[in-house]
């Protein structure tokens, strides 16, 4: 028997075929402890490497092959390198391998306790933290942040604010967490950087539309000279009853400010619906994201005034108005 526990009648050609088994499910890269695991030394390593057969990408990290790394194993090689049992993949980096798609980084993002002595990685980015959160790491497989966690990170290192709200809005829509437990990571963790724009976000993407109410539409229409518009007007149109976040019934202008939820399954299907039923009964009606709102408001609100003013000028005399198959009330 070796010091690691396998005979050492094991070959070579064992060795080197249990460990192309075994990063079958590691991204095809190993680490030495894990090479160690099953017999093969540092000699060994030398050896494969030198004869082309195996590379190294680091000092812990050793591919059992030459090409490219793929996605995967980089970031398996960058807990390893920074340290396996110190480092655990966090931010963007973490919510990629719980599946995120749709967004592409150049480095890949670690995190370690803020005691940890560590060492610069090429391609890597270290992030320290004062604590982590009890039970925030999944430890199967490489080590990472969970899902709601890591948004809230992701969104704290990110490089702007329309950034940060991507990334605390994709992983709701993706589903790789709830809005929920984004709020709960918000208040659970406070970073150095958007303190205040985080939990806002995370709220957003939490409550919806609901939260229009903390958004306080018209008080953004007075600071603006406009007059406040009625709240959840009431449509009665071809496909039942519809409410509108805010409307001037007056001159036919309504502004839709839709959550989240707005994005998933066939709710954009809807959105359009409705919103060309109001188109054909002579209504404008201005759409924006929550989130957007949030990072837009000054932009928004220009289009805001701009088309109330518009419609206002083109307003003629309720006498001579057409009578539309839309009846408006107004509610709370």
């Amino acid at each position: 028997m070796t010091t690691t526990g396998v005979p050492a009648s094991r070959t070579t050609s064992w060795r080197r075929a249990a460990a192309t088994r075994l990063a079958e499910a590691t991204d095809g890269v190993l680490s030495r402890d894990t090479l160690a695991g099953i017999g093969v030394d540092d000699r060994m390593v030398r050896r494969e490497v030198s004869a082309g057969r195996w590379r190294l990408h680091g000092r812990q990290t050793v591919a059992v092959h030459t090409g490219p790394l793929g996605p995967g194993a980089w970031r398996r090689r960058a807990v390893w390198e920074v340290g396996a049992g110190i480092a655990a993949l966090d931010g963007v980096s973490a919510l990629q391998a719980a599946g995120l798609t749709g967004f592409e980084d150049d480095v890949v993002h670690v995190s370690v306790r803020h005691t940890a002595a560590v060492r610069a990685v090429d391609g890597v980015r270290v992030h320290k933290l004062a604590r982590r959160v009890e039970g925030e790491l999944v430890t199967a497989g490489v080590a990472r942040t969970r899902p709601a966690l890591a948004a809230v990170r992701a969104a704290r290192w990110a490089t702007s604010d329309r950034q940060a709200a991507l990334l605390l809005v994709m992983p709701a829509q993706q589903w790789l967490c709830t809005g929920a437990q984004l709020l709960e990571a918000a208040e659970a963790t406070r970073g150095r950087t958007r303190r205040r724009l985080t939990p806002v976000i995370a709220r957003d993407v939490a409550l919806g539309a609901q939260s229009l109410g903390e958004l306080d539409f018209a008080r953004l229409c007075r600071a603006r000279g406009l007059p406040e518009p009625t709240r959840q007007a009431l449509r009665h149109g071809v496909r039942g009853r519809v409410y509108l976040d805010a409307a001037w019934e007056d001159i036919g202008l309504a502004v839709e400010i839709d959550g989240v939820g707005h994005r998933f399954g066939l709710a954009v299907t809807d959105d359009n619906l409705r919103q060309n039923e109001l188109a054909l009964a002579d209504h404008t009606v201005l759409r924006i994201d929550l989130v957007v709102l949030r990072l837009e408001e000054r932009r928004f609100m220009d289009q805001v005034v701009a088309a109330h003013a518009r419609l206002s000028a083109r307003r003629r005399p309720s006498s001579a108005q057409p009578r539309s198959r839309y009846s408006a009330t107004r509610s709370g």
